[in-house]
């Protein structure tokens, strides 16, 4: 920080603004835009990237004004990125760094993780572009079959264990420990330097502006950290003047942080995670938590949960109004209506909202919840299809239930 400081914020400001959209290797990446700030030191023809963030950051207008009443609510689409979903902001650096590390000869035989899903498909991707065996150690018949096909299709070693992403978790641990295999959960810094790009770029698509309420869904808690550590640098390093309040959305069943934040931060206690539509933060035993407490108690911060019934609506409420949900943005949508309702939230505040995967990643559950084939929920928003003989006295009739005006 110190050598950075010797760059002012208008310095930072100009040179992150004349690198965007541009092809210029490898600064066209919404990650190494930034690169002073993630990985200075690390050669560019050492770098792996696919030009990864510079996501979307839109205004939802609709769901914003009609649901919640709010005239300055914003998505910001990180899923809208090489391998559908955030991670790849932190792998590229990660990958990067391996790359490097290849090059100098050290004792590396290849890169692994635990995942529910997503981490998976970002570390595949890098370490197949780099040219370096990927190994993937995933809980059986919990993820999408979309985020289980993206690690088969580039080459990485998939094991497929009887156990959840905890157990995985502690697995992948131990085999690191053993082997010289790098371990690429969000427990390595590197990842967290890319992930935290994304609370950059809010700042420069605002033009530098700091919106007052930022909510990112929450599994291993990585990634409340990164979003912390992006707008605490724009703020030291005098690009803003201020940092947003954090919100850490959770499952209900899947929800440690919640409970601790709820007992006052004392006594932290993992828990069993339960099934839940949000199989990404299916995650009872998050690895992070010091990190996530510190980012949320830094940036007067809120956890919240919502439930099965809660997620899969607000998922569903909000791709009635053109989005296209993962069920994880349906998470942090619910949370931000649980707010807005406790009046936590105000009707003016500027609100950015994460959604961390694209909504294609989930089509089975989004099937199932417009099918009404979910037993347990209500399926309050559905809009199943609707069977018609195929003659125009029929169409007409199927017609005129669905539009009362015809």
């Amino acid at each position: 920080m110190d050598a950075l400081k010797k760059f002012d914020g208008t310095y930072w400001k100009t040179l992150f603004d004349s690198r965007v959209g541009k092809t210029t290797w490898p600064y066209g990446s919404g990650v190494w835009s930034k690169k002073e700030w993630v990985l200075p030191e690390i050669d560019n023809d050492d770098i792996v990237s696919a030009f990864e963030g510079n996501s979307n950051l839109f205004w939802a207008e609709r769901f914003g004004k009609e649901i919640l009443g709010m005239n300055d609510l914003w998505v910001k689409h990180c899923g809208i990125s090489h391998t559908g979903s955030f991670k790849d902001l932190g792998m590229t650096v990660l990958v990067s760094q391996v790359n490097r590390l290849r090059k100098l000869n050290k004792n590396l035989i290849g890169v692994g993780c635990a995942s529910t899903g997503d981490t998976s498909a970002a570390l595949s991707a890098y370490c197949a572009s780099a040219g370096i065996p990927a190994i993937v150690f995933l809980p059986a018949n919990k993820i999408s079959i979309a985020q289980l096909v993206q690690p088969i299709a580039n080459g990485a070693i998939v094991l497929s264990l009887d156990t959840d992403f905890d157990g995985c978790m502690r697995l992948i641990r131990d085999v690191t420990e053993q082997v010289p295999i790098y371990l690429a959960n969000s427990l390595n810094s590197l990842r967290l330097e890319g992930q935290k790009t994304a609370a950059i770029e809010i700042c420069q698509q605002f033009d530098w502006e700091v919106p007052d309420w930022v909510i990112v869904p929450g599994g291993n808690l990585g990634n409340i950290y990164a979003f912390y550590k992006g707008f605490a640098m724009c703020r030291e390093l005098g690009l803003t003047d201020r940092i947003p309040r954090l919100v850490c959305a959770q499952a209900a069943n899947a929800n440690p942080l919640y409970l601790h934040y709820k007992a006052g931060w004392k006594n932290f206690s993992p828990v069993k995670a339960a099934p839940t539509f949000a199989s990404a933060i299916q995650i009872g035993d998050p690895v992070s938590i010091d990190r996530a407490v510190y980012a949320l108690q830094n940036s007067d911060g809120i956890v919240e949960e919502a439930t099965e019934e809660e997620l899969m609506d607000a998922s569903a409420q909000a791709d009635l109004t053109g989005m296209f949900t993962c069920p994880h943005t349906g998470v942090a949508l619910s949370a931000l209506i649980n707010l807005r309702e406790k009046g936590v939230i105000a009707r003016t505040d500027r609100t950015v909202v994460v959604s961390t995967a694209h909504g294609l990643k989930f089509t089975q559950s989004k099937i199932a919840y417009h099918s009404k084939e979910i037993p347990e929920l209500q399926c309050n928003f559905a809009n199943p299809p609707l069977e018609v003989n195929a003659d125009l006295g029929s169409v007409m009739d199927a017609l005129r239930s669905r539009l009362p005006s015809l």
